[in-house]
């Protein structure tokens, strides 16, 4: 259960139901104010002082305290909803609220969540997709899905039909972890034909929602579903999508976030293909061919969760680059004692050592050091 008590969760709950305040405007008056109920006791004339709030807004804020009944009745009628279910409710100011998340600029400040999240988690990766998937996506959803579970890797994603579940079922079909982001409440699952996974997913894995419970899955709440599934993971792989689909939504969201978009090329005059290769053009995600490269990308990120299992790029090396390389280590190396170990002259060294710069597999220093990237 939350750090925060009943009554500071009616407190944020009030403050929340404000028409036209959300995380980040809470967050500018937590920054002034310091807690919440202070926010809701603060003058009229504190209030219009603060970043972002409007003669209107904080008229709105003085005037929501006369629905606190109402909103402690429903905080309390949810959380006997939450028991019943196994569901709890974590803030943003608890510890077991995901690191990656809180990272993002807009970070949800209360989550429903039926599971627990793990360490693991915070090494996901999200899959994402249409709807409607070609044979190809279906394929490559589950194929990649498939290895990088194999890894130990979490996936995310959004229980939503075609690439999302089959994201979801195969990681359970693997008996791995997985987390699902839901645009509804808690107890609203959507769609329907999706309960049997939605039990799998909470019996082994996370669900996660920021409604209300009782919350129907209306439009607007999937733009904010989409910025917690790419939130909570170090990269976002886009199997097919059209231009206007939701999964450029979640990669322009996970690129605002700085963190990594993958899209595997599909196709061209294929519609569910086109948000694939439109971000590949313009550079805004990487291409893949399959989880492998994905693994090499995030390699750093992601070794504390896999280690000395990331495969590397199969790379052609002649045998003078072989010796050069076998020469060097993590450590620094002055140019004449690599010369010296892979018994060339300085000067062929030099040649193979800028040919395995321009491969990825050596970095240059200042004063003609080298060393393995």
């Amino acid at each position: 259960m939350s750090k925060l008590n009943f009554e500071q969760l009616a407190d944020l709950l009030l403050l929340l139901s404000v028409d036209g305040i959300g995380p980040g405007k809470i967050r500018n008056l937590l920054a002034k104010f310091k807690k919440v109920n202070k926010i809701l006791s603060a003058p009229y004339s504190d209030l219009i002082k603060s970043d972002g709030i409007s003669k209107e807004l904080a008229s709105r804020i003085q005037k929501v305290n006369s629905n606190r009944k109402a909103i402690e009745d429903q905080l309390d009628n949810n959380l006997n909803k939450l028991k019943k279910i196994n569901g709890r409710i974590i803030t943003v100011w608890d510890d077991e609220f995901p690191s990656l998340l809180k990272k993002i600029y807009d970070p949800p400040l209360l989550l429903y969540i039926k599971g627990s999240f793990k360490e693991n988690d915070n090494y996901s990766i999200a899959i994402v997709g249409t709807r409607q998937p070609t044979s190809y996506g279906k394929i490559q959803a589950e194929k990649i899905s498939e290895e990088l579970t194999s890894q130990g890797i979490t996936i995310t994603s959004g229980m939503a039909r075609g690439v999302d579940s089959i994201a979801h079922k195969t990681a359970l079909k693997n008996s791995r972890r997985t987390i699902a982001v839901i645009g509804s409440g808690l107890d609203v699952i959507y769609p329907p034909e999706n309960r049997k996974l939605y039990d799998e997913i909470a019996e082994g894995g996370l669900i996660i929602s920021e409604f209300n419970l009782g919350s129907k899955p209306d439009a607007p709440n999937f733009p904010k579903r989409n910025r917690i599934i790419s939130g909570l993971s170090l990269g976002t792989v886009i199997i097919e999508t059209g231009i206007t689909g939701g999964a450029m939504q979640t990669a322009r969201l996970a690129l605002d976030q700085n963190r990594e978009v993958f899209a595997i090329p599909g196709n061209l005059g294929v519609r569910q293909a086109e948000g694939n290769n439109l971000l590949i053009q313009r550079g805004e995600a990487k291409l893949i061919r399959s989880a492998e490269d994905i693994l090499v990308e995030l390699e750093l990120k992601l070794k504390p969760v896999i280690g000395k299992n990331i495969p590397k790029p199969q790379i052609d090396l002649t045998m003078f680059e072989e010796k050069v390389l076998a020469a060097l280590s993590n450590d620094p190396i002055q140019i004449d004692k690599v010369a010296e170990s892979a018994n060339l002259s300085t000067s062929d060294c030099l040649v193979n050592l800028l040919t395995l710069e321009f491969k990825g597999l050596v970095k240059q220093l200042p004063g003609k050091m080298f060393c393995l990237m």
